[in-house]
């Protein structure tokens, strides 16, 4: 499998960060996965700024100038908007704005539940979230989106698309495109990480050795779109 050069990065990237892990997990909707992404893993300003830096790349390879605005939802896209923003400015020259969400709408000063830029009708909003595994945190954000102002979906950007089949029986990102007819799209995808680490040694180590890749297929059989 022949992976551009920052999605090989990224992928040595996350196990570097302790983001991807390879064990024993238990997902939010109860599936024992012997994988595990957790972005709340990433602490320091070197590791967002290289973060933003990925999510750059993706979303100039995915949605090029095809969006007006990046959008976080709460909690976790708020850094990663922020700094998709601030890396699409410094490796592109392309300077768009951002905002976010609030948990609870501020009831003083400007008010309102949105931080950051204000969206007006007409413009495009690209999502940027970590990982979609049920689509639950986008149902929950289009009506925020559309509360705001008359905005068009541009579509939605994660870091990795486990590739499992959503309430619907197909892919949470296939899923979440057809029901707001718009593209959904990862950095990388749950196949082309374990087809760049098995075997591989990450700081000599091998993460996906051939047990754990039996047990990866095993996982993706039973519940892979």
């Amino acid at each position: 499998m022949l992976l551009e050069n920052y999605k090989q990065q990224f992928i040595e990237f996350m196990v570097h960060c302790g983001v991807l892990t390879f064990g024993d997990f238990m997902t939010k909707s109860g599936r024992k996965t012997p994988y595990f992404i957790n972005t709340g893993n990433y602490r320091t300003g070197s590791q967002m700024e290289k973060l933003g830096g990925f999510y750059a790349e993706a979303i100039r390879s995915h949605f090029a100038d095809g969006f007006d605005v990046l959008f976080g939802p709460a909690y976790k896209g708020i850094p990663l908007c922020v700094c998709a923003a601030t890396a699409l400015y410094r490796k592109f020259g392309q300077d768009v704005s951002f905002c976010f969400n609030r948990k609870e709408a501020k009831d003083h000063g400007e008010g309102g539940s949105l931080v950051g830029a204000k969206l007006a009708d007409g413009q495009r909003v690209l999502i940027v979230e970590d990982v979609t595994t049920a689509g639950t945190s986008i149902r929950e954000t289009v009506p925020i989106l559309r509360g705001a102002a008359n905005v068009r979906l541009a579509g939605l950007i994660v870091s990795v698309d486990r590739m499992e089949k959503g309430p619907s029986g197909v892919a949470a990102l296939t899923g979440v495109a057809r029901e707001f007819d718009m593209p959904a799209k990862a950095i990388v995808t749950i196949d082309e990480v374990v087809g760049y680490l098995y075997g591989r040694g990450i700081n000599g180590v091998v993460v996906v050795d051939e047990p754990m890749k039996n047990r990866i297929d095993a996982y993706r059989a039973e519940y892979g779109a």
